[in-house]
């Protein structure tokens, strides 16, 4: 009787749920999260799986150093570091994991925009400074706003259904999707969005038709002085257009929980100055990309993983 078993190779930081299923189910695990590009390269013609994060970019070269892999599994939402359609053409199965840490996204952006809304972290900078002062930070409700969602996939959805207690009025747009209106829930145009939205929060994969979307031209469409929040994909905004939209009074805040670059160690000379200029704003907030990695979520992605994969 033969003892072969299919390698499984984890190129990411996973939960150990992950590795200790494969492993009951018979797979010879690899679990490599801090492997590189080179070093996967060298690895990957024995796997019959392999499981990512946002480390690892499967292109063409890498993917065509496959003779047995049968599927990628991608442990969170977007699969921009994957070539899926050449995946595809060569039998390899694409899957991803959104339903895993929605609800942490959603409730991360939540919990950023009532901090700004009501100016938790800035008037707590002040305190730890000498400064008591309660009318400067005069807080401002979320019930009765509306909001805007563009992209309303798992994590927009999860968001929406998060504000159902705010009695707030959710304009929500998707290219994608349609008959997703109900209770307060909208369907609505980005024009729309950009002219009656108090808070936009950005909900998008990044691809050709979603990189720097939110542009000069975008904010200066925008009618209401909105809050802003992005915790999808950094390149989905243009960085240098939010500084100058924050400038010229454009929008209330921001906060962000993605980067264009997020290598804080390897910014350019005008990314740092960029960021430099953000962080010592008092109405914007930024986190490490962290919206999507809360301990539940981290178990859960992993168990979608191999429940959509049938291990």
């Amino acid at each position: 009787m033969s003892n072969f078993k299919p390698l499984i190779i984890i190129a990411g930081k996973s939960h150990e749920y992950l590795a200790t299923s494969l492993q009951q189910k018979q797979y010879e695990v690899l679990n490599v999260p801090e492997i590189s590009y080179e070093e996967l390269t060298d690895r990957i013609a024995d796997a019959h799986g392999i499981i990512v994060t946002t480390k690892i970019k499967l292109d063409k070269t890498i993917l065509d150093k496959t003779t047995k892999l049968k599927w990628i599994g991608r442990l969170g939402s977007g699969m921009e570091l994957i070539d899926v359609a050449y995946a595809e053409s060569k039998g390899i199965k694409c899957i991803s994991s959104p339903e895993g840490n929605r609800n942490a996204v959603a409730e991360h952006v939540l919990g950023m925009l009532l901090n700004l809304m009501n100016n938790i972290d800035s008037s707590y900078a002040e305190i730890k400074n000498g400064k008591w002062s309660r009318e400067a930070n005069r807080g401002i409700e979320l019930t009765g706003k509306t909001v805007g969602i563009i992209g309303f996939g798992n994590t927009g959805s999860s968001f929406a259904k998060l504000l159902s207690s705010f009695d707030v009025t959710v304009l929500a747009y998707d290219k994608y999707k349609f008959d997703f209106a109900k209770a307060n829930i909208r369907e609505a145009s980005l024009e729309q969005i950009c002219r009656y939205a108090d808070v936009i929060s950005l909900h998008l994969p990044l691809t050709a038709e979603t990189k720097y979307l939110a542009d000069n031209p975008f904010f200066n469409s925008l009618e209401q002085k909105p809050y802003f929040i992005n915790a999808s994909r950094g390149g989905v905004v243009n960085t240098e257009a939010l500084i100058k939209a924050l400038q010229l009074n454009k929008i209330a805040g921001a906060a962000l929980d993605v980067l264009e670059n997020e290598k804080i160690n390897q910014l350019t000379t005008l990314q740092k100055k960029q960021l430099d200029l953000l962080t010592q704003q008092p109405n914007v907030i930024i986190t490490p990309h962290i919206a999507g990695y809360s301990k539940e979520a981290f178990l859960k992605m992993s168990a979608v993983i191999l429940d959509k994969l049938g291990i």
